[in-house]
């Protein structure tokens, strides 16, 4: 199981990564999240919305009410230009992360 903390420190780059790519909505979010962890991430409602609201009161992320393909109205968001930018910060600093681990985890592994 992924600690709550990692999780939470995740949530903003992975949500605007997946609204980088187009405009969704909340429960296709929580399943691509899903999917593309191969269920290792569960995302639910409680825990989405406040974060995709923070995003949305940042200016990070754009919202509107839209007809789903049920006929329900659903809200859509998309990203901001600001998002962008961003989505540019995050990843550099998430590659810079992921890279710092690699290399002390080889560096571990080479002195076993």
């Amino acid at each position: 199981m992924i600690s709550k903390e990692l999780v939470a420190a995740s949530t903003k780059p992975m949500l605007l990564a997946i609204l980088a790519k187009g405009e969704s909505y909340g429960y296709a979010i929580i399943e691509e999240v899903r999917d593309r962890s191969g269920g290792e991430l569960e995302w639910s409602e409680g825990m989405l919305y406040p974060v995709l609201h923070r995003l949305e009161n940042e200016k990070l992320i754009l919202s509107s009410w839209k007809l789903g393909e049920n006929g329900r109205k659903r809200k859509y968001y998309r990203l901001s230009a600001a998002g962008t930018k961003a989505l540019e910060v995050e990843r550099k600093q998430w590659s810079t992360i992921h890279n710092t681990l690699t290399a002390i985890w080889e560096t571990k592994a080479c002195l076993s």
